[in-house]
């Protein structure tokens, strides 16, 4: 057995007490022990990597000092508590994480005690914790409460929000201590010898104790006060990044060394002493510890499986027969063409498929950052101002900010187009990630359309629809790869506003597919002698083609992507039930059902919902005996 194989220390770790059992000099060894299982475990499961590497000592250094799972501790975003969930107890279980019935994909309240929160959106952590706070100096416990925010998530408006109400409970005896997971140096560039110096300082209780004895003497000399604390805020400002965070109330400690298992132990021990609202900033490197993922933690923030001893050998991500690739080839063909079209998106480049036409536009493109509301409200400005913005945003993270689509999309009536994407079933990121609610939020606004492509030729005709169109619109469409060929194709082709297409003609039943379900389904209605309608679009839909069909055919199944509750199927239902008079024409409404779906292939899921080729089988054949 190899030396990296040697698991002394972890193989007696069962859960968070057993870290504290430990002699602070055995920390570093432990660490060690957590990263090797990390990377051991993740190359054969897919995952998330780099960021959870970065964060092994942090976690170590918070279960050792901090008396989990009494104290509470909020981790921000999920993916970096890989090292936590090794830690309290599920180290084998490790290897299921993102499978059906496995571990779940993020954090999720209740699947260990030391969970009290499931965090799988970005910059809630604070917000969270500020609460729990609260609520403890309410019931008059001493239990702490440990927010740690990182990767991206403190750049969404949230968490400051979160950090100006928090100076509100500043001196009222809320402790809460907040953990700055800086991991990209934006802001770290103080890293040296004094500012380590003084972060000790700022740390330790006996320099607090001494700040307050300070405060009452100098209220006393009101001028000499005044000056104090000007030469305070002077020092601190030239030395230190953290005035803004002083400013929402917080005493500010940092940057500091977030791979010093032991002076870390040092300043929580001592953070946690003073109490009140503590800001500690830990500069960390994202992939530590595992060469290829430290030079490209982009690479290696979410890899499939891989050989360690190699690394993950790079792929076009997303695929090239993905329908995010064809969104982003689309975005560099409409560029070229017309000088005002702008690409904006909230930390999604990469997923979004908008790598190469950033490298292209530079100046035309617009990372937000974790922040959806603002990208809609940006590109309202930017429309007003005479562009023509593209939004590239996913559906699940679409829903923090319906109301800038309300407010400042459809009520403007500006030529604003969203790219929603990861529409419908994702994956294995589990019910946090799932776009199952944007056509049933979205249809019920005004002023907006919406259309599903079935294939990768109908996606880039409805993306130059939606452009041509000059008013609110929004096209979705799934993570998974696509059929349909792009030669031929070109920017004058687009797709008639809320017409729907015949693709297999029958009786009996009529099957209206919203999305890639027509393409699914194709074959099995031809062989099935069922008519097949890829209805193309959610909103305006196509009522004429609808009220042909039930002068046709006595069964009716609509097929969406989406929650069936307040979805299409049901708008499409009511519809029939006026339209059919003495008839009988029932209707049949399938899609997602009205609970949150777990982790999974989308295969898996579309299987266990009977949304599959042999489910609808299944599903048509009770239909007819009904």
């Amino acid at each position: 057995m190899e030396e990296k194989d040697l698991m002394p220390l972890l193989d007696k770790i069962h859960n968070a007490a057993d870290v504290r059992k430990l002699s602070r000099s055995q920390l570093p060894e432990l660490c060690r022990e957590v990263r090797q299982t990390l990377i051991d475990t993740v190359s054969k499961t897919a995952g998330h990597l780099a960021s959870g590497l970065g964060v092994v000592e942090l976690t170590v250094a918070l279960h050792y000092v901090f008396d989990t799972p009494d104290d509470f501790l909020i981790w921000d975003v999920g993916h970096q508590a890989y090292p936590h969930k090794i830690l309290t107890g599920h180290r084998k279980e490790l290897a299921t994480i993102r499978q059906k019935g496995g571990l779940h994909a993020f954090i999720w309240r209740g699947e260990t005690p030391y969970d009290v929160l499931s965090t799988g959106h970005a910059s809630t952590s604070i917000g969270s914790a500020l609460g729990i706070a609260v609520a403890q100096h309410q019931l008059g416990t001493k239990r702490q409460v440990v927010a740690v925010i990182g990767d991206g998530a403190l750049s969404g408006g949230m968490a400051f929000e979160a950090l100006n109400h928090a100076g509100a409970f500043m001196d009222k005896g809320v402790n809460l201590l907040v953990i700055l997971n800086d991991n990209e140096m934006s802001i770290s560039e103080n890293v040296g010898g004094l500012a380590k110096g003084l972060s000790r300082v700022l740390s330790n209780p006996h320099y607090a104790k001494l700040v307050e004895g300070g405060k009452k003497v100098l209220e006393k000399l009101p001028a000499v006060r005044r000056f104090a604390l000007r030469a305070q805020e002077h020092v601190k400002g030239m030395i230190m990044p953290g005035t803004l965070f002083e400013e929402f109330g917080f005493n500010y400690i940092g940057p500091v060394d977030g791979h010093d298992v032991k002076g870390l132990v040092q300043i929580l021990q001592n953070v946690k002493e003073i109490g009140g609202l503590q800001f500690l900033h830990v500069v960390t490197c994202k992939g530590k510890g595992y060469p290829p993922a430290e030079k490209d933690p982009i690479c290696y923030h979410g890899v499939p499986r891989f050989d360690p001893a190699e690394g993950v050998h790079p792929t076009p991500f997303p695929s090239d027969r993905s329908f995010s690739a064809v969104f982003g080839r689309w975005m560099c063909d409409k560029a070229a063409q017309n000088d005002k079209l702008v690409g904006i998106t909230p930390a999604m480049r990469i997923g979004s498929a908008l790598d190469e036409f950033a490298k292209r536009y530079p100046d035309r493109f617009f990372d937000v950052a974790i922040a959806e509301e603002h990208s809609l409200v940006f590109a309202s400005g930017l429309a007003a101002g005479g562009m023509r913005p593209v939004v590239a945003i996913y559906s699940t993270f679409l829903q923090r900010a319906y109301d800038s689509v309300f407010h400042d999309l459809a009520l403007q009536d500006l030529p604003i187009m969203l790219a929603i994407d990861r529409a419908g079933v994702v994956g294995p990121d589990g019910p946090t990630h799932h776009g199952a609610f944007d056509i049933a939020a979205l249809k019920a606004i005004p002023n907006l359309t919406i259309m599903a492509p079935s294939s990768r030729d109908e996606l880039y005709k409805m993306l130059n629809t939606g452009f041509k169109l000059g008013h609110p619109c929004a096209v979705r469409y799934p993570r998974t790869e696509g059929v349909g060929e792009l030669d031929g194709i070109t920017l004058d082709d687009t797709v008639e506003i809320g017409k729907g297409r015949v693709l297999s003609e029958g009786a009996k039943i009529a099957v209206l597919c919203f999305g890639v379900f027509s393409q699914d389904y194709l074959e099995y209605a031809k062989e099935q002698g069922y008519t097949l309608v890829d209805m193309r679009f959610i909103k305006p839909w196509d009522e004429a083609l609808v009220e042909d069909l039930i002068k046709t055919h006595d069964r009716i199944i609509t097929v969406e992507d989406g929650v069936v509750k307040g979805g299409i199927g049901e708008e499409i239902a009511s519809f029939v039930q006026r339209k059919i008079g003495d008839r009988k024409v029932k209707v049949l409404n399938l899609g997602l059902p009205d609970r949150y779906i777990m982790e999974g292939t989308r295969k898996e899921i579309i299987h266990d919902l009977r949304l599959d080729v042999s489910g609808l089988d299944e599903t048509v054949a009770a239909f007819l005996k009904e």
